[in-house]
């Protein structure tokens, strides 16, 4: 069950890996599993899995795909993937994004290492929340490069809560919070150890923002960091609910995976 962004596309790393995620909470193995055995096929080598099948760059999908693996494994008690685990662990902790000195025009810390979009370029916000959701499933939470990811996940969260793509200040100017970086770092931090007090004003923030009217994605990664923080409303369910019911009948399998991982989460854990 391989899927794209959009309807009859071709196969993409992050749909297929999302849609085996929300098919294994949902107890559908088989078809999870049809899904993980593509991204074996997609796997290089070096043990990174690129964007799809012809394309073997950028390699950030890797952290999908040994989520994918991971619950597969967790969900039916076997260890069909861990070679492949394996592999693109080694790669993942191979692979740094930059860092430069730090500089007072620009607010958060660009010494600290995380995990980029592409190649050797700066260590962004959600690739990194990807990673860090991926080490921590896998069993390497207390690895160095997960500690030190997490501690960036952190430092770039906005004062008042929430995150865009990772910078916090610019030139004396706060940028304003974005709900789906916002979301899935929060998810990515759930099972982490952090008190830091812009966790729960980030929570707070992703509780308001879905009070208004957002995109499928958005309010799925939404609601997938606030579950994950444990916090559950019927509201919830009902925008769910809502956004299922909006799509047309050839959806984005992008789009019905996310909200299929959204209602599952918590239900599973």
């Amino acid at each position: 069950m391989p899927g794209g962004y959009l309807a009859g596309d071709q196969p993409a790393s992050e749909p297929t890996a999302w849609g085996s995620l929300a098919l294994s909470a949902a107890g559908q193995l088989e078809a999870s599993r049809v899904a993980c055995d593509w991204l074996v096929a997609c796997q290089a080598r070096n043990g990174s899995v690129g964007v799809n099948r012809s394309e073997a760059t950028p390699a950030w999908p890797t952290s999908l795909a040994i989520l994918a693996w991971t619950q597969w494994q967790n969900a039916s008690g076997t260890a069909n993937y861990q070679r492949s685990i394996d592999s693109a662990i080694k790669w993942t902790l191979k692979t740094k994004g930059r860092t430069t000195d730090r500089k007072p025009e620009i607010g958060h810390d660009t010494t600290l290492v995380g995990w980029s979009w592409a190649a050797d370029t700066h260590s962004w916000l959600e690739p990194t929340a990807l990673f860090v959701r991926a080490l921590n499933a896998a069993g390497h939470a207390n690895h160095e490069r997960t500690e030190e990811a997490t501690r960036m996940l952190v430092d770039r969260l906005l004062p008042t809560g929430g995150a865009n793509y990772g910078n916090t200040r610019v030139l004396d100017q706060y940028l304003l919070p974005h709900v789906q970086p916002s979301g899935l770092v929060m998810w990515a931090l759930a099972r982490l150890p952090t008190d830091d007090s812009r966790i729960a004003a980030s929570l707070d923030y992703l509780d308001s923002a879905i009070q208004q009217p957002l995109g499928a994605a958005s309010l799925a990664f939404a609601i997938l960091g606030l579950k994950a923080h444990g916090r559950q409303s019927a509201h919830y369910e009902q925008k769910l609910e809502t956004a299922f019911a909006g799509l047309s009948s050839d959806a984005s399998p992008y789009k019905l995976a996310l909200l299929a991982m959204a209602t599952q989460e918590g239900s599973h854990s």
